[in-house]
């Protein structure tokens, strides 16, 4: 990793592969939970907005990382926002999805009109029945 910051001087110092205490501790965490420790990878990045701590795992520990109805995603989050509280910056978390993958926003509903609505398409009572029968 490699990333530039500003000293007090206005000197930029380069500092490569260095670990942070929220960075290592998401990485803690998400090791405990998966199939595939050696594939976890948190990767940090710094910006005006604060901190980014994107996870890549193995595809096949997606599941247990984001949990029933991102339920394990969320508490990874929260942990990563107190984390972040405590040492006076802005963390978010975010699970990097895997190359190759078929997951879709959409899990196959028919949008209605309006783009990027979740939404399904509603159905008159005679249109769900003709495909019922058919």
């Amino acid at each position: 990793m490699l990333f530039t910051k500003k000293n007090g001087n206005d000197n930029i110092l380069t500092v490569m592969n260095e670990k942070h205490t929220d960075q290592e501790f998401i990485e803690y965490i998400v090791k405990s939970l998966v199939t595939h420790p050696e594939e976890v990878v948190v990767e940090r990045k710094v910006d005006e907005m604060g901190v980014l701590l994107t996870l890549k795992v193995n595809p096949e520990d997606m599941g247990l990382v984001i949990g029933k109805r991102g339920s394990t995603a969320g508490a990874i989050r929260t942990l990563a926002w107190i984390i972040g509280l405590k040492n006076h910056a802005y963390v978010n978390f975010k699970i990097a999805e895997p190359e190759g993958s078929t997951h879709s926003k959409t899990s196959g509903l028919t949008l209605s009109g309006v783009e990027g609505s979740m939404r399904p398409v509603r159905k008159s009572m005679e249109s769900v029945v003709d495909e019922l029968k058919s």
